[in-house]
């Protein structure tokens, strides 16, 4: 029908033809109608027919002019259609779009419904197509008819208009249709005559009788309502009608709409109340004192109970909601409680599993949230289980939130617990269900917030695939079935719908509207009448009223205007009360009520009620009223919804409610009346309730079709879209625009988008072509978008369409600020505002917009603003802005001010509540901003809103609670601060206030003000960054009730004089840990000009005036130079393998590469041929090792014989070295190679004959202290230290001090030792070159030259408080950078803890589910994956590894690491989330290496404490695979405030510094007993060797040496120096002395002592020898010698980690002695070694897998410790307790407690049965069963199972049986010979002990002493080693099946052996328990 209209031209011609046509049909001709009752107007006419695009009909394209040219005949009426074929798609048969197409589809849809007539449908349907109506009502009228279901129906109707109608008159006309007049399509009409007809048509249309119903709804099984006769919504949901029997009555005051009661309910046929004696135990304790469920219960039981299911239970108030609700939180409860009361009927007695899940309940008021807590913990109390109310009112601190399995909050508060996604996640994720009362408030102004919480549980549900369980409980509304959607319910089996029939008592509703205009005198006092009248109508029925009204002095106001108006009308009597039985009691309780008003009422027969009264006299109210003393009660709407009072009638008496957030009066909202509703009728005594509201009669309407269910509730969500859109953002739910386009279709404003399109503006059009409405959803997400972007709250790619957080939008999300207010902020906030700008700029928030200024408050605002003691700060703007009207009430808050005016009142209220929140939001925004002075300001601001006082005006006591005369003295002193009244007594502040008796209490409130003192130590690490150590030391005493559990500060950095912030934290200081020491660490960067000296400012978050400001000096500060050298890459031609020219080498390397990397190249030449020291400074994966070869041949080609050591800082480094070396090096090269760390110590031989040692520094350290006694050390040829830039770390001075050894040993020997240092690039080289010897040998590469470049990204973080908060906030954006930089290669995540790879594992899982393939990361068949996950034993690696991604951390067993490494070598998973071990042990590269997060936790601190950056470097150097790769990927995750720290060094490396001056006393210790000091002057040449002399020169500053920048690299510099090392020297020697570790005599020399050599010889501090030998005493028991070990210093570094305090109290009740007597709290190390040492001990399971890695580390240490303390005690005397430290040693190396039976620890035994048998001790069995055949019998006689016989034997065959001698029995001198009896049976003599971790070998301890005494002569330690068998001269080492024999020679001291004197010879067994032999000696 497109193209140009025809000319009249052709218009003539189509005429002729017309007639043609039209005379060849014989058909009969029709009346005209009567058109003299048409009275239409040319509007309607105009209304009734909208042509379309294009011209349709005739006349649309003839204009006036035209028709007069046209002659029409008579006979024109007869004229047919032309163009009316009989075939084709117009034809009344045939196919295509005819009349049979319409009554085969009206068949189909009929088919599928019920009610209604095929050929009905199909004349109302052609009816409809005939008609000439608008597209738009022909849409929505077919709609109406066919239903949504058959849109597609609809659609083709539409398009195939024409043709139907065509088809429908080329059939002779309409169907069954009589009447005249009915064809219009079969004669050309004139315009005039067409009109007519239309008109007619309408007339008839409109008188028409209804037709029958079209269409029933669809049927659910739950929805229980009366019937209804077809259709009762439209389809945009609205009902049509009132309920039957409704009425209409006129007065002359009022209108009066009467809707009756329902009739009550009657259980349905074969149905029956659920009674409580028959459900389980759970619900029939819960329900006690209840008979059955009612009718609603009864039918939500079976689906609320016994199902999962999502459910919206629609039903009246009073109908038992809370009930039903009840029912699913029992559900839930139910599966947390052993017995399950499910499987368990009878049960009653439970353990509830309550660390397992959390239920909220979101209540719409904090009065409703409050009742529902009371009545819920009530109800639950018998289970244990905490109910908790979590309001704006009631804050849950992070414990009570632990403790609390239900949670009863309101929407706002759980929308920014959720909002911080992170900040509970404790909270969140343990949610199982979550119940929202009152869900038809999606409709209110609130909604929004609603739908906000759904779609964001609904989400979690869909990406943790947990599930959560969401009910709604709602009044009836019309549109249940768009909520149930919303919500997520199966409408087939979680909808339920009740109807009124419901109710406990039917409700006969009145709804009155008063005549008069709103707000008139007139309109009032009709209100006024029309109250009294219907109280009046109540009480004459006697039934008792309660009138509502919307003001708490309304409530006195109306009650005196009922009783007046009963004195005027003489019907007093009706409210009398004096004739009740409780009257007089009444009467008497009353009297005491100090309020005036009750005392006024009561007798009268009036209460009132509100908020504002005494919680006392809110109670009598409630009593006398429900006693029914009173019968009328005067309230406020609080009462409908905080207490269950229900009464005969309810009045609303008017509608307007004032709002202090629109500054408006408003109309009462619907949820309201519904709830005042529903306190009408009393179950127990009425048939009927009556509810009344009195309205004016403009909004009667609004309330009839509100209450009475006939408006549907839409969606407010669009208007707080932004809003919410910024909160999804900030917690990094919605990172794009598809994503925002998903989340909005959780909403229920896309249910509504989707069901009532016209009302948000969709036409049907574009409904049409869009059904799923993306389009329209993405033009919201994306207008929203631009929106958020111009505020500045986020970052916006309209390319990439990604959307991404700036911490201003963060800070919105989490303040609850609107985007309008952040608007405005960032054009007003400025650095240097003051108060008065700050006051105006909140002021102009958008929160306030709606706060209006009215006439009749001018007065008092304007008194307010003059008075200066109200209004401190200038308001420039006229009090009728809103601005200023906020401002003067905001200042009038602070100032304590009260308005007059009931709605200032409110408004102050609301302004005081909303700044609040603003000026924190202000004051975060400025700290992000590096504003100090702002900050201050703004910090400050806020504290005075909250504590209602001026800092500026009014003294910080004014935060006690003090006599108003001695405040006012206070502020009248101008600068009395806290800090000058400390300096005062009591007496002297007691005159200052002119109050004596004050003055004590003043002095211990002082005391307890909490300051803070701050002491700052600065050392600069290079020229442009300070780290800054700040000593918090707490400067009050706590007291619990000012302080509570911990107070907060804001400590900053700030410049002193730009105010610039350099770095900021938020310190929490807990009354638990008030006197530990508490330090910050942290760099800041430096720049020219430097200030003369910066502030550090410490604000209580709390408290005003507790502030402190530390003034740091850079008088003394030297900033070093930075001297970074670096060593090009030279582009050489890159060496082949032949330049070694040694075949044997060639070979070993042609297996990996033919040519050497250009920096291996570069160095050859030096490492092959020179025998120069090198430094060696390249990044990882650079191929260092190979330089480090190298170096090894040169030392084996020219120095034959030697040794080689490679020390590498960390054991996993040392194991990967000797796997890596073992099998390429030594076997085929025929080298022999040996690991020395403390798992594994192989015997003196093995190193002898060793050419490559590799170890760790502690352990060479321990053995090259006694390199004058040991030849191997003085072999080493070469020395290669790996990763010695971690000097600066804790074991740097280990690494200085193996150094400085090595180079004074090359001294004293002669022999050069060739030093090789490895390391990363390193800023400092020179000074590291200098130290090591280095003079041609230094390579110094830049971090670039690597194999593969690395592209690196340092994405920033906001602070978040808690750590796994920030952890968690990371998780997503790991997930999006493995999307973005390697979707399917190799991705490493570091994470800093165990619990952090399972925790992140896990996010990653719930991110994978939410993709279209969530195993995307798993490369593996489903055969091949369930093969792998047989052979894993760790949970959380399983379920990792079934999505690809594996865990590697030192907690997982060893197969369980390997298989990871295995599976991910191999790429069969793609993703590993490692600890940073996995850096530094296994060699494993990836493509993307993501570091998330930078910090770990540090027990001994406490605290979260910075990685080294050396740990991050060797993270970062594992990304980028050699042979794969052209490059690699990093992501370092951080906080904002690292971010420019790991800028600086990743780029320019990091400058080394020594730390050996934080331990030189173990160190110089060592020296002393080696002898290699025994003077001062020694140890001050000694420190002239190491690192730490070199650089304290260079960076003075960082080591604490003060001296000023004019002075640095001058003489008095050196002199300065020299004096600082002597001090260090002194008192390093001090501290020696103190722990009796050496002597130091006044001329200088140091001699050691034997306590100083036992220290040197074990490897332990010298703290531990302290302690041992200051506790020592004789006789001590054996739990003394165990807790003295546990407190030993080298325990001090055992990793307590989070909560594991809790853990280790838990530990401590299963334990034979508990830690509470241990004198030290849970969380300390020596608690947790304490308990863990019991724990092997007792061999009880250990509570989690870190702990095992921790227990071993633990026993790694005991045994040199208990070693160290058995010599301590010998050299001390004191043999009993010696004897019990060796008791000790047995009892751990068995894991047996010396009280149990050493038979025990053999396999199989039985201690039960044991005392039966003669044998109860080892030493019984090794000497009377010599073979096996003798065991076996002992094993039958000990009754061992006989599948364990043969370990049996094995094991008791290796006890040794020994045979003691004494011989050379000289004076002073004496042998012991041990001979073992019976052979060897375990390689290297290793004894019998399964539960300790590493392999022992049989030693024995020879003592000589006096036992009754008590005194040791001499000990000696005896073992069968290398070095005791002589075999043709040559010392072997012991065999199996030998009996070997042992010498110990003891010299007895002179004077020990008098004549006579009795020594007792004890040899005692290092580790079976209860094996020892005793001898007697007389000499």
């Amino acid at each position: 029908m497109g193209g140009p209209p025809p000319t009249i031209a052709e218009w003539r011609i189509q005429a002729t033809a017309m007639k043609a046509a039209v005379a060849s049909l014989q058909k009969s001709t029709e009346k005209e109608p009567d058109t003299a009752s048409a009275d239409w107007d040319d509007d309607e006419i105009d209304y009734a027919y909208e042509p379309r695009g294009s011209p349709r009909d005739i006349w649309d394209f003839i204009s006036k002019d035209d028709v007069d040219e046209i002659d029409f005949d008579d006979d024109d009426g007869e004229d047919g259609y032309p163009g009316a074929s009989t075939g084709g798609k117009g034809g009344g048969g045939g196919g295509g779009y005819g009349l049979e197409w319409l009554a085969a589809q009206c068949a189909e849809v009929v088919g599928r419904k019920s009610g209604l007539d095929p050929g009905a449908l199909q004349g109302q349907i052609l009816d409809a197509l005939a008609a000439e109506r608008s597209e738009e009502e022909l849409q929505s009228s077919l709609t109406d008819l066919i239903g949504f279901d058959d849109l597609e129906f609809v659609i083709s109707l539409l398009e195939h208009r024409g043709e139907v109608v065509a088809a429908m008159a080329q059939a002779g006309g309409g169907y069954d249709h009589e009447e005249e007049g009915r064809q219009p399509g079969l004669r050309l009409m004139s315009k005039r005559q067409r009109e007519e007809a239309l008109r007619r048509r309408d007339r008839e249309h409109k008188s028409a009788p209804l037709a029958a119903a079209r269409e029933k709804e669809e049927e659910y099984p739950h929805v229980y309502r009366a019937f209804a006769a077809g259709n009762t919504l439209s389809h945009s949901g609205k009902r049509f009608a009132l309920p039957t029997g409704s009425e209409r009555k006129e007065f002359e005051k009022y209108e009066e709409y009467l809707i009756p009661a329902g009739k009550t309910g009657v259980l349905g046929a074969g149905r029956r109340l659920v009674e409580i004696q028959e459900m389980d135990g759970l619900c029939r304790n819960t329900f006690r004192g209840y008979k059955a469920l009612n009718r609603m219960q009864s039918l939500v039981y079976p689906v609320a109970y016994k199902t999962s299911e999502n459910m919206l239970i629609c039903a009246p108030t009073g109908a038992g909601k809370t009930d039903a609700a009840m029912l699913t939180i029992l559900h839930t409860v139910g599966q947390y409680l052993m017995p399950s009361p499910f499987e368990d009927h009878q049960a009653t007695d439970f353990a509830v599993q309550a660390e397992e899940f959390k239920i909220v309940y979101v209540a719409p008021m904090k009065a409703l949230a409050a009742e529902i807590t009371g009545k819920l913990g009530k109800r639950l109390a018998w289970l244990g289980i905490k109910c908790r109310e979590y309001t704006g009112d009631m804050h849950l601190t992070k414990s009570e939130i632990v403790q609390t399995q239900i949670i009863v909050t309101t929407p706002e508060k759980w929308d920014v617990v959720t909002r911080k996604g992170t900040g509970d996640t404790e909270l969140v994720q343990k949610v199982r269900l979550l119940i929202i009362d009152e869900v038809h408030m999606l409709h209110d102004e609130r909604g929004a917030v609603l739908e906000s919480l759904v779609a964001r549980t609904q989400r979690q549900v869909e990406s943790t695939q947990s599930l959560i369980r969401v009910v709604g409980l709602s009044a009836t509304l019309p549109n249940y079935i768009d909520v149930a959607d919303f919500l997520g319910v199966n409408k087939y089996a979680g909808l339920f719908y009740f109807d009124s029939s419901f109710r406990p008592v039917p409700l006969e509703q009145h709804f009155i509207g008063v005549k008069g205009k709103a707000g008139t005198k007139q309109s009032r006092e009709n209100l006024d009448q029309v109250a009294f009248n219907k109280v009046r109508e109540m009480l004459e029925l006697d039934h008792q009223v309660m009138v509502f009204v919307h003001s708490r002095r309304d409530t006195q106001a109306t009650a005196k205007m009922l009783y007046e108006k009963a004195v005027d009308q003489a019907c007093v009597d009706l409210f009398d009360p004096s004739y009740h039985e409780k009257y007089e009691a009444a009467m008497k309780d009353v009297k005491q009520t100090k309020g005036r008003e009750l005392r006024e009422l009561v007798p009268k027969g009036i209460g009132i009620h509100h908020a504002g009264m005494a919680r006392s006299d809110r109670n009598l109210m409630e009593r006398l009223f429900g006693e029914g003393v009173l019968k009328v009660l005067c309230c406020t709407a609080t009462l409908a919804w905080g207490v269950n009072l229900p009464a005969a009638a309810v009045v609303i008496k008017g509608t307007q409610v004032y709002s202090a957030q629109d500054g408006k009066f408003v109309d009462l909202g619907i949820l309201d009346v519904l709830q005042i509703f529903g306190r009408a009728g009393r179950p127990q005594f009425e048939d009927v309730g009556i509810g009344m509201i009195c309205t004016t009669q403009d909004k009667l309407s609004h309330y009839l079709t509100a209450v009475t269910d006939q408006l549907p509730i839409e969606s407010r969500f669009s208007a707080k879209l932004v809003d919410n859109l910024n909160a999804e953002i900030a917690l990094g739910t919605v990172t794009s625009i598809s994503e925002a386009v998903k989340w909005i279709s959780y909403s229920y404003l896309f249910v509504r988008m989707k069901r009532n399109p016209m009302a948000y503006g969709i036409d049907w059009s574009e409904y049409n072509d869009d059904r799923s409405l993306v389009q329209r959803r993405r033009k919201l997400a994306i207008d929203a978008a631009r929106t958020l972007q111009q505020s500045q709250m986020i970052i916006f790619n309209e390319a990439t369409e990604e959307l991404r957080s700036k911490d201003i939008g963060r800070i919105a999300s989490q303040y609850y600020i609107q985007y309008t207010s952040i608007q405005i902020f960032n054009t007003m906030m400025s650095p240097e505002a003051t108060e008065t700008d700050i006051l105006k700029m909140i002021a102009m928030s958008g929160e306030f917009d709606n706060i209006q200024s009215r006439n009749n408050e001018a007065n008092e605002l304007t008194a307010m603003k003059n008075n200066k003691n109200f209004v401190p700060y200038e308001v420039k703007a006229g009090i009728d802005t809103p601005q200023a009207k906020t401002n003067i009430l905001l200042q009038a808050y602070i100032s304590k001010g009260q308005p007059d005016d009931f709605a200032l009142t409110n408004d102050l209220n609301y302004v005081a509540q909303q700044a609040g929140r603003i000026c924190r939001a202000l004051f975060m925004i400025a700290l992000n901003r590096r504003w100090g002075y702002q900050c201050w300001v703004l910090l400050t601001l806020a504290k005075s809103i909250e504590k209602r006082l001026w800092a500026e005006f009014q003294h910080p006591f004014h935060q006690f609670d003090l006599p108003k005369a001695v405040l006012n003295n206070l502020d009248a002193k101008d600068s009395l601060n806290i800090e000058s009244m400390r300096e005062m007594g009591p007496a002297e502040i007691g005159n200052l206030v002119n109050n004596f008796s004050m003055g004590k209490k003043i002095a211990k409130l002082l005391d307890n003000f909490p300051t803070l003192s701050i002491e700052a130590e600065i050392a600069p690490l290079n020229r442009d960054v300070l780290r800054i150590k700040l000593h918090v030391t707490p400067d009050f005493r706590w007291n619990d009730f000012l302080h509570g559990t911990s107070e907060s500060y804001y400590i900053w950095v700030e410049n002193s004089e730009t105010f610039e912030i350099y770095h900021h934290e938020f310190f929490l200081l807990s009354r638990r840990k008030l006197y530990d020491d508490h330090e910050l660490n942290f760099t800041i960067p430096l720049s020219d000009p430097l200030p003369k000296q910066i502030y550090v400012r410490a604000v209580s978050d709390r408290w005003l005036g507790a502030e402190t400001v530390t003034a740091v000096s850079f008088q003394h500060l030297i900033r070093p130079d930075t001297e970074s050298v670096y060593t090009d890459l030279l582009n050489l031609q890159p060496l082949p393998i032949s330049a070694l020219k040694n075949s044997a080498l060639e070979e070993i390397y042609a297996q990996r590469f033919q040519y050497f990397n250009p920096m291996q190249t570069q160095v050859f030449h030096t490492l092959y041929h020179r025998p120069a020291n090198v430094l060696l400074g390249s990044p990882t994966g650079s191929g260092k090792t190979v330089a480090a070869e190298l170096a090894m041949w040169w030392a084996f080609r020219e120095r034959p014989g030697s040794k080689v050591v490679y020390i590498a800082p960390m054991k996993a480094l040392v194991r990967e070295r000797v796997k890596d070396w073992g099998a390429r090096l030594a076997r085929p090269l025929g080298l022999k190679l040996v690991e020395l760390t403390g798992d594994n110590t192989p015997d003196t031989r093995t190193i002898q004959d060793a050419d490559i040692i590799v170890t760790t520094p502690e352990k060479w350290d321990g053995i090259s202290r006694s390199w004058q006694t040991r030849g191997y050390v003085r072999k080493v040829s070469l020395v290669i230290i790996d990763e010695i830039h971690l000097l600066a770390g804790d074991r740097g001075p280990i690494l200085e001090i193996i150094v400085s050894r090595m180079n004074y040993i090359a001294e004293s020997t002669k022999n050069a030792v060739r030093l090789l240092g490895m390391s990363t690039a390193c800023a400092n080289a020179n000074d590291l070159g200098n130290w090591l010897g280095v003079k041609e040998g230094l390579f110094n590469f830049r971090h670039s030259v690597r194999p593969v470049p690395l592209e690196l990204y340092i994405d920033g973080f906001p602070e978040v408080r808690g750590f796994c908060p920030l952890m968690q906030s990371m998780n997503r954006p790991t997930f999006l950078a493995i999307l973005n930089h390697s979707p399917d290669k190799p991705v490493i995540v570091f994470v800093p803890s165990r619990r952090q790879t399972r925790l992140t594992a896990k996010d990653l899982i719930n991110l994978c589910g939410m993709e279209d393939n969530p195993r995307r990361f798993l490369h593996m068949e489903e055969d091949d994956l369930q093969l792998n996950l047989a052979r894993v034993k760790d949970d959380a690696l399983k379920e990792a590894i079934s999505f690809g991604i594996g865990l590697h951390h030192a907690g997982l067993v060893e197969s369980d690491r390997q298989l990871a490494e295995e599976l991910f070598l191999n790429n069969k998973i793609q993703i590993l989330v490692a600890t940073s071990t996995l850096a530094w042990g296994v060699n494993l590269p990836a493509h993307l290496v993501v570091v998330k997060g930078t910090q770990f936790y540090d027990a001994k601190i406490e605290a979260y404490k910075d990685m080294d950056l050396t740990d991050v470097l060797q993270m970062l150097g594992r990304a980028g695979r050699p042979q794969f790769d052209n490059s690699g990927v990093a992501r370092i995750f951080t906080q904002d405030a690292k971010k420019d720290f790991y800028k600086h060094f990743l780029h320019t490396g990091f400058p080394v510094e020594s730390s050996l001056h934080t331990v030189l006393d173990n160190h110089l210790c060592a020296e002393i007993c080696a002898e290699t000091v025994i003077t001062k002057q020694d140890a001050l040449d000694y420190l002239t060797w190491t690192f730490f002399f070199r650089r304290l020169h260079k960076n003075p500053s960082y080591y604490g040496l003060e001296i000023s920048a004019e002075e640095h690299n001058s003489t008095s510099a050196q002199q300065a120096a020299n004096g600082f090392m002597i001090e260090m020297v002194d008192a390093s020697l001090k501290a020696l002395a103190d722990s009796k570790c050496v002597e130091v005599y006044p001329n200088g020399d140091v001699d050691p002592t034997p306590l100083g050599k036992i220290m040197s010889y074990y490897y332990l501090s010298h703290k531990t020898i302290r302690y041992l030998s200051r506790k020592a005493k004789a006789g001590a028991s054996f739990i003394d010698a165990l807790t003295w070990m546990s407190h030993a210093t080298e325990y001090d570094e055992l990793p307590v980690r989070h909560n594991e305090d809790l853990i280790n109290a838990e530990l401590s009740k299963a334990l034979p002695f508990p830690a509470t007597g241990f004198g030290l709290p849970m969380w300390d190390p020596h608690v947790k070694s304490f308990l863990l040492l019991q724990a092997h001990m007792s061999r009880v399971t250990l509570p989690i897998t870190d702990y095992v890695g921790d227990q071993t580390s633990v026993l790694d240490q005991a045994v040199r410790i208990i070693q160290a303390s058995i010599d301590v005690m010998a050299e001390l005397s004191h043999l009993s307790t010696l004897l019990e430290f060796i008791h000790l040693l047995q009892s751990i190396k068995c894991a047996r407690w010396p009280t149990e039976s050493p038979l025990s620890i053999l396999p199989g035994v039985d201690t039960a049965l044991e005392g039966k048998n003669k044998v109860t001790t080892l030493q019984q069995m090794s000497s009377s069963y010599r073979n096996p055949q003798q065991l076996e019998k002992l094993a039958r006689d000990l009754a061992i199972p006989r599948h364990t016989t043969d370990k049996f034997v094995k094991a008791a065959s290796a006890v040794p049986n020994l045979d003691v001698k004494i011989e050379d029995l000289k004076i002073g001198e004496l042998t012991v010979v041990l001979r073992r009896t019976n052979p060897i049976t375990e390689r290297e003599g290793r004894m019998y002990a399964p539960k300790f971790p590493k392999p022992q070998t049989e030693g024995w301890f020879v003592i000589v002493g006096d036992v009754a005494r008590d005194e040791v002569v001499a000990v000696k330690r005896v073992g069968w080693g290398a070095g005791n068998r002589m075999v043709d001269g040559k010392r072997v080492g012991v065999e199996v099946g030998s009996r070997p024999v042992a010498r110990a020679r003891i010299k007895v001291p002179e004077g020990q052996g008098q004549e006579g004197r009795r020594l007792d010879v004890l040899v005692v067994s290092d580790g079976h328990g209860k094996l020892k032999c005793t001898a007697l000696l007389k000499f």
